[in-house]
């Protein structure tokens, strides 16, 4: 069995609690199980009459699900942190400095550090960009970045999430549901507070309007209630007080775009939108969405109106342009990276490849545009014949895949229905980038509820915890 890192025990034994667990570890075990019942039914009926659910594509049994969600939080000290939190400011910057270099002068690829055709065939890079300034020159207005802990405790950056980043709401809802079900805990505990998150999301959305609007009105912009996200795209726009719209909420007009309202049109100066750059505008990307507002990349073009986030930002979080991180931060910064990535071998180069296939069993392999968990292969858990399968797939189109070792992520105790048992976790922080980069301490944990498996995301059937940032 592979040696992971455990978030709560030294070297996995229960007698051993890292320090800043003990505390907690002390309260738990003095819990009946028939207290911890009581509290797991107590949750899972307030997420369900909240409505905090999230569809899984592809299961028969029904779109909607609600959330589940593990009562013993994630904790992290500050110093911990604080090395994370540096990391991803670092992260975060080099990353809207990239975007912003591949629409105007691509410096990054005369200097030859990115092949072009990495870029330039890349099915989220909109030429349509080209030569647009955008205000204060951010894509990335929030992002989602992705955190594992391996080995013997380092951080690594999985993936970088800059399109539509979700599950900042699960976050905040987990932080509410732990203190309404154990209030106890936080007189005992010096957890950093994440209430403020739409706050912060606001002013950062303010702060990127365009030039010369001093009173800007802010939307959050859904592609309805069928979306997956739905819940949280309304529980952001009800938690900032903002509108939530659709495209046929909106309208372009003399070169601006409006909002329809009961007292009339009203000008709208930044959409914190939450679909894909296709369906933004028919009249520039898909002729046949009916999601987005038509005209909508003219106004852009001429900046008088927002977009959050970014056209284009795709390009940066696409799967086979993250191995080059690192090296846009030597590039852009001179410095050197503060968080490590995951090594990942690039199936379009042909060594690489090679090694790739003669190694299936040993790798997880995921589609370059892929998300969701979707569309990946964990090698130690497949079977010969879903790697076979796996096999032709790569070969015929290897560009379009890439491959990492199979880490060893580390564990959190975690209620399942045999007791508690260790469970693979990861982290998503949320960067908010305006005119400064600010985030609130911690993120959404999420957990892999299945033993064994390492794919977290809920859409696969992964679960949730609090994650205490922890001040002392």
């Amino acid at each position: 069995m592979r040696k992971f890192f455990d978030e709560m025990y030294i070297d996995g034994a229960s007698n051993n609690v890292r320090d800043h667990y003990r505390e907690f570890e002390a309260w738990l075990a003095t819990q009946s199980p028939k207290t911890v019942a009581r509290k797991r039914a107590e949750a899972d009926l307030i997420f369900r009459r909240v409505g905090i659910t999230f569809a899984v594509y592809g299961n028969e049994a029904g779109t909607e699900r609600v959330i589940p969600f593990d009562i013993i939080p994630r904790m992290i000290t500050a110093s911990e942190w604080a090395h994370m939190e540096a990391g991803l400011e670092q992260r975060v910057r080099t990353l809207n400095m990239f975007i912003h270099d591949i629409y105007h002068d691509q410096n990054i690829v005369k200097a030859g550090i990115i092949p072009p055709e990495q870029i330039f065939r890349n099915a989220q890079y909109r030429p349509e960009m080209q030569g647009i300034s955008v205000a204060s020159d951010i894509y990335a207005h929030i992002a989602g970045v992705d955190i594992v802990r391996a080995g013997q405790g380092e951080f690594y950056v999985l993936e970088d999430n800059l399109r539509v980043p979700s599950g900042v709401s699960y976050m905040l809802e987990d932080r509410k549901m732990m203190m309404r079900l154990f209030p106890e805990l936080f007189a005992k505990h010096q957890v950093a507070p994440v209430a403020h998150y739409p706050d912060m999301l606001l002013d950062n959305l303010r702060s990127v309007a365009p030039i010369g609007v001093t009173d800007p009105t802010v939307v959050v912009m859904t592609p309805g209630m069928y979306n997956s996200a739905y819940f949280e795209h309304a529980f952001l726009a009800q938690q900032m007080g903002v509108e939530l719209v659709e495209g046929q909420d909106l309208f372009v007009n003399d070169n601006a775009v409006y909002m329809r309202t009961t007292r009339g049109p009203k000008r709208v100066d930044v959409i914190y939108r939450r679909i894909d750059d296709d369906y933004m505008d028919p009249l520039a990307f898909r002729a046949d969405s009916t999601l987005g507002v038509p005209g909508l990349l003219s106004v852009y073009r001429s900046g008088r109106v927002t977009l959050a986030n970014a056209i284009g930002t795709g390009v940066a979080d696409d799967k086979s342009i993250y191995p080059y991180v690192p090296d846009m931060v030597r590039f852009y910064l001179s410095e050197e990276p503060i968080l490590n990535n995951v090594p990942t071998y690039q199936c379009r180069k042909k060594d690489e490849l090679s090694y790739v296939l003669a190694n299936l069993p040993e790798l997880v392999v995921k589609e370059v545009h892929g998300a969701g968990g979707y569309g990946m292969l964990v090698g130690p858990a497949s079977t010969k014949e879903e790697i076979e399968s796996f096999r032709q797939r790569i070969i015929a189109r290897p560009d379009g895949y890439i491959a990492q070792p199979t880490l060893a992520l580390s564990a959190c105790p975690t209620f399942v229905d045999s007791g508690v048992a260790p469970r693979h976790i990861d982290l998503r922080p949320f960067v908010l980038s305006g005119k400064t980069i600010s985030m609130v301490p911690g993120g959404l944990t999420r957990v892999a509820l299945k033993e064994g498996s390492l794919v977290v995301n809920s859409s696969q059937g992964g679960g949730t915890k609090d994650t205490w940032i922890l001040e002392n």
